[in-house]
Parts: C-alpha cells; structure tokens; sequence
C-alpha cells in the first residue's frame, strides 16, 4: 500500500492511539487531532483541536490522503446529554465538511456494533444516549454514502486489550473490577459479545483507508463468546470464582436507583437502565467480508484476554 497521510480525529482515545500506532507501523504519516493531542506523546503530527468545531477539522484536514474519524464520547451517562449528539454526530458532520471542502478520497468512519440491531432484535435499539446518538450518526454516514461521498463505515464489536482502562475498553474494566473483588454479579453473562482485540481493529481501519471500496460498511468483530468467558478465563488463569449472573429485573431497579443518586450529586452511576437493557442482548457479528476485503484477523480470545491481564498486573 503506497503512504498516505492520514487526519486521526480522536488521535489520543483508546482505539485512535491505536491506530496513530498503526499507521506508522506501515510508514504512513499520522496526523493526531484531539483535545490534547500535543500532550499526547503519539508518534506523528499532534494538532490540539475539537471535532465540534467543523472550522478546526477543517483546516487540520488540508492536504490530507484520508481522514479516519474514531473521535467519540464513549459513555453510559453524562449530566450534560446535548454533549452525546454535540460529539458522536456532530463531529461526524465536521469530518464529512472537511472531506467536502478538500475534496478528500477517503474518510474512515468508526461507528459501532451498538449502531446496529442486536443479533436478536430486526431493530436498533437506543437503550442510552451514546447508542441512541451513534444510531444517528450511523444515518448521516449513509446518506452522505448514498450522495456520493467516499466514507467506509466500520463497526467495531467489544473492542479489547492492553492499554487505558477507559469506559473504551470495557473488557479491561471488568477484569480490573474482578481482580480486586468489585464485582460481585454480572448482567447477561449468558449472551454473547463479538470480542474484537485492539491490535485486529486498528490495522483493520488502516487498510481500510486505501483497499475498501468507497461507500462500504463492514463489520469489525472477533470472537463472538458470551460475556461470562472473560470470568471463565479468570477463574482458570487465578483461581477467581465466576461472578453470579443478576436477573436483569433486579439490574434494572439497581440502575433507577443509581441514576436518581446520579441526578442528585452530579456522579456517575454505577450502572444505568440503559446498560441493563442491552446487556439483554446478543451481540455478535459476521465479520466475513471485513476478512476478505481487509484482511482482518481474529486474535484467539485467550490469547487476547491473557495480554490483557498481563498489562494490568
């Protein structure tokens, strides 16, 4: 693949970082825009800008091959809900003007696997305002699609490993949680997830920049395994018993409560109705045309969770 020089919205995130790392594992020139890209430490160009401001994406975007837009708020509850649509569809919009004006070949777009219907369900569900903005945004992608513009939307599933235990990486989250008896139930640990490890999704996005054809959607999943084989491995690998599973109606009562209490004192809750309401789900993903078309890989999910206990002892 020839180099190409890449605008990375959302540069300094747990999947952007990612990517930054990718791309300059493969020679490209990595552009890093985000808040505090300049503080950030990646490797390449470090613009410090803010994907609400079409104006600053726009100019970051000049003489760009492709932008990839990973930039997201990632997040079960914020008190300010406005910031949910401000980021996750307006920053989109922001990334699809600079590629409008520039005249841009390729803009990458990380929506979600919380963008589509549950594998269980013909609908998307918009159980919270992160999944209910990245369903929005999923549309203003495809229109834009449908009108001609070169953007290549990919899903990713559960994505997972080493690195920030951010509400970006849940799986470490959890792990974390376990590893020092924080977590005394679960909620759906019987369905199923698309793990998807960091390193699999990250150089996925960057073949997409140039092998993708333009207007294609593919989903980026891994190994699709209920939610109980993180606590599986655990139990296997240090002896920690699997949390009990939480009857969902008792999680959703748990989840009022807590965000009454969030209300109240500006705190995020522990747990949201929201969350309940997808961890009902199943959540897997047929990932075929993303193997054919971008080469993805499929990180064996030992392998994957075993790297990411490691990073967190």
């Amino acid at each position: 693949m020839i180099d190409v020089k890449v605008l990375v919205t959302g540069g300094t995130g747990y999947l952007g970082s990612a990517i930054v790392h990718a791309l300059t594992r493969r020679g490209h020139d990595a552009i890093v825009f985000a808040r505090h890209a300049s503080s950030s430490g990646l490797p390449g160009s470090r613009l410090d800008g803010d994907v609400r401001d079409t104006r600053s994406v726009t100019a970051a975007a000049a003489g760009v091959d492709a932008i990839c837009h990973t930039a997201a708020l990632v997040s079960v509850w914020q008190r300010d809900r406005s910031a949910f649509d401000a980021i996750n569809v307006g920053g989109l919009q922001s990334a699809l003007a600079a590629i409008r004006a520039h005249r841009i070949p390729r803009l990458v777009y990380t929506s979600s696997f919380l963008a589509l219907p549950p594998s269980d369900s013909p609908r998307p569900l918009t159980a919270n305002d992160y999944q209910r903005t990245k369903v929005i945004a999923r549309d203003v992608a495809r229109r834009a699609a449908a009108e001609g513009v070169p953007v290549v939307t990919l899903y990713p599933g559960v994505v997972y490993g080493p690195g920030r235990t951010t509400e970006g990486n849940l799986v470490a989250r959890l792990m974390t949680d376990r590893l020092h008896r924080r977590l005394p139930g679960i909620v759906g640990g019987d369905r199923t997830w698309s793990f998807a490890y960091i390193d699999d999704i990250a150089e996925a996005h960057v073949s997409a920049l140039t092998t993708a054809a333009p207007q294609a959607e593919y989903q980026l999943g891994g190994v699709n395994a209920p939610q109980r084989a993180i606590f599986e491995f655990l139990r296997d690998a240090r002896g920690l018993s699997v949390p009990r599973n939480i009857p969902t109606t008792l999680a959703a009562l748990a989840g009022t409560f807590e965000e009454l209490r969030a209300a109240v004192t500006g705190r995020p809750p522990l747990l949201t109705r929201g969350v309940v309401d997808i961890f009902r789900h199943d959540w897997s993903l047929e990932s075929a045309d993303a193997v054919r078309d971008l080469g993805l890989q499929t990180t064996p999910l030992a392998d994957g969770l075993n790297h990411t206990l490691e990073a967190l002892e």
